[in-house]
């Protein structure tokens, strides 16, 4: 005798792209929509880099070093032996690392410098990719990052890359950073952004790329309710999805 109790269907959305495209911003959005679970990659980056200062492993700076051998080794470590849930609605996310809530924490200056750096050890990235895929096996998920579609989940349902001029992108992250009460200038944000590009494309684990299959957008001139309903019609010609 068949099992007649309805089965929630598990649907994967990926959205990937580069800083400031506003990939947490359309996948808290999204996620509201459609009633899915939102995952943001970045907050368990820097819920490692965070606990790195915390153990000494890391020190705080302007200007990062590149990490030392027995650093990697010491932050992927970390990253196997931490556990990270995310909890709450997509724009009131709690972030807990070995149920402690690290939320603001982890938005910190120092923490933020680290995490493109943090996230390119590959024994860190496997670490926190396996726990990624396990949040992500149950149910509609959007996850948000920067190779959710490449290598997290390839065989996503629907893909996105989103993107962005360099100057929406500095302007941003210009206003996300002041509204946050974070002393910057525009310049040094324009200096940041191009560097967190330069690490992001370039990292040997995992670099920051299109998928093969994914749908391509540019947000410069897209308000975010703009996007989202980009993003839905996109969604709806492939998936039997109602929202």
């Amino acid at each position: 005798m068949k099992d007649s109790t309805p089965q929630t269907p598990h649907i994967v959305i990926a959205i990937d792209g580069p800083a400031g495209a506003g990939k947490s911003t359309i996948g808290k959005l999204l996620a509201t929509r459609l009633g899915a679970l939102y995952i943001d990659t970045g907050a368990m980056y820097r819920a490692v880099a965070l606990k790195g200062f915390r153990l000494g492993v890391l020190q705080p700076s302007d200007a990062p070093e590149p990490l030392a051998p027995e650093q990697e080794a010491q932050l992927a470590e970390i990253a196997r032996s931490m556990r990270i849930s995310l909890a709450g609605d997509p724009f009131h996310l709690q972030v807990l690392a070995d149920c402690e809530d690290i939320s603001q924490a982890i938005r910190a200056p120092a923490v933020s410098r680290y995490a493109s750096i943090v996230s390119a050890v590959a024994g860190v990235r496997s670490a926190l990719v396996e726990q990624q895929r396990r949040m992500g096996a149950i149910g509609t998920v959007v996850m948000d990052g920067r190779d959710i579609g490449t290598q997290v989940f390839p065989n996503a349902d629907v893909k996105f890359f989103l993107d962005a001029s360099v100057e929406t992108r500095t302007e941003r992250r210009y206003a996300e950073q002041r509204a946050r009460g974070i002393e910057c200038t525009r310049e040094q944000t324009r200096l940041d952004v191009l560097e967190r590009d330069r690490r992001d494309y370039n990292r040997a684990v995992s670099p920051l790329r299109r998928a093969d299959d994914a749908i391509w957008l540019d947000t410069s001139a897209l308000s975010p309710e703009e996007t989202l309903e980009k993003m839905l019609a996109l969604i709806r010609r492939r998936l039997p999805l109602k929202d």
